[in-house]
């Protein structure tokens, strides 16, 4: 197994030749954005990231997470090339909120060599313990906006552009090196009717009437006149408390997150849900699958990535709408709310000319949203996993 030096920047594996690098460059953490473009540059189900975006999330002077969260980043080389790459995320706050001492890992790719997955993770492994970590477990990132879960179920399916893609080899790796389930989420692919079912409506009326709620439609400048944006992000802390290893967003994180995802959402594709006064208790957002455009980028702005994103954030190209982010207030949550986020959505989901939706990572316990495709044509089309196990 890997051994490591404090002082020292490499893990070894003599046995198999596996060399463990701790990235400490911009040039190293730009090779570790990119290693997964290039492994699966010939697989049509991948979502390439956009390099320059992964950096910025990465970085230690960027990322907002930082303010009191600790990482390091791994490459695993063998042969001369790099092999794979993983990330080792402390997070105290997740630490303080489920009373378990353990270490993330995330980002994580490997090449399938069984010495390279053991060597990377062991990597993970250490750097934790030294922290007096005694678990570890992932794929998981600083936050819940951060791609999580390994895919065990969809390889055929196409990615999303906020959603891990990997071969189906790796959860081959992780349980032989005696990790197991922690956790699992599944996706649905949802055909959106030409008309809302008829008691899907009148449940919608029903708890506008008992809870005096309504559908809020809000321009940009009433968005920063009224701070929309943070509020948003507190009702998140508010409803996805109780959700699997869920980090609380520090006003930081909150400030950097509104201006990432504030500035290029179409109001058009958002329900903002209000009480009778003017709280908003429940909202949706959904975006343009940006799969098919990010593949044309490549992974990079320029020279011509730039107008491929542009038109994928038009909604160009697609019949698909990703559903980013559903959240309800914890007294409403058992109500059927997102029955009325999904009902105010629908008339312009038609508009643009989307025919299917695609729903975020649910949790396989989250009955209270799962409910809600029920009245639909929808099917699980993928399922990802948090694996951990003892240190």
């Amino acid at each position: 197994m890997p051994r490591t030096a404090r002082s020292a920047a490499l893990f070894f594996n003599e046995e198999a030749m596996v060399t463990i690098e701790r990235v400490v460059s911009r040039s190293a953490l730009k090779k570790f954005a990119e290693f997964p473009n290039e492994l699966y540059r010939q697989v049509p189900c991948y979502v390439p990231c956009l390099i320059r975006d992964e950096v910025k999330n990465l970085d230690k002077g960027e990322n907002a997470s930082f303010e009191f969260c600790d990482a390091d980043y791994f490459l695993a080389w063998k042969e001369g090339k790099i092999a794979g790459r993983v990330a080792a995320i402390y997070n105290p706050r997740a630490i303080e909120t489920w009373q378990r001492n353990s270490v993330r890992f995330g980002w994580i790719d490997f090449i399938d060599d069984r010495e390279v997955s053991a060597a990377l993770l062991e990597a993970v492994a250490e750097w934790g313990r030294e922290r007096g970590c005694d678990f570890i477990e992932g794929p998981m990132g600083f936050t819940d906006f951060d791609p999580e879960g390994m895919l065990v179920d969809g390889f055929d399916q196409m990615a999303t552009m906020s959603t891990i893609y990997n071969f189906p080899y790796y959860p081959e790796h992780l349980e032989a090196l005696g990790y197991a389930k922690q956790t699992d989420w599944v996706e649905y692919r949802i055909d959106l009717p030409e008309e809302l079912p008829e008691r899907y409506v009148r449940h919608s009326w029903t708890l506008m009437e008992k809870y005096h709620l309504r559908p809020r439609h809000y321009t940009r400048k009433e968005i920063r006149r009224f701070n929309v944006g943070h509020k948003l992000f507190n009702l998140i802390n508010n409803t996805y408390s109780e959700l699997y290893g869920f980090s609380r967003l520090s006003e930081g994180q909150i400030k950097q997150y509104v201006d990432n995802y504030m500035a290029f959402i179409d109001l058009d594709l958002v329900s903002f849900i209000v009480d009778d006064v003017e709280e908003i208790v429940a909202f949706g957002v959904m975006v343009p699958s940006m799969a098919t455009a990010m593949r044309k980028a490549g992974g990079h702005y320029l020279p011509t990535g730039w107008w491929h994103l542009l038109q994928g954030l038009r909604g160009r190209n697609t019949e698909v709408v990703d559903m980013l982010i559903i959240a309800v207030r914890k007294d409403l949550r058992k109500q059927g709310v997102p029955a009325l986020i999904f009902s105010d959505l629908h008339p312009r989901l038609k508009a643009h000319g989307f025919k299917v939706a695609e729903s975020n990572p649910e949790l396989e316990t989250n009955a209270d949203v799962q409910n809600l495709w029920g009245y639909f044509s929808a099917r699980i089309h993928k399922r990802r996993r948090v694996y951990g196990k003892s240190l």
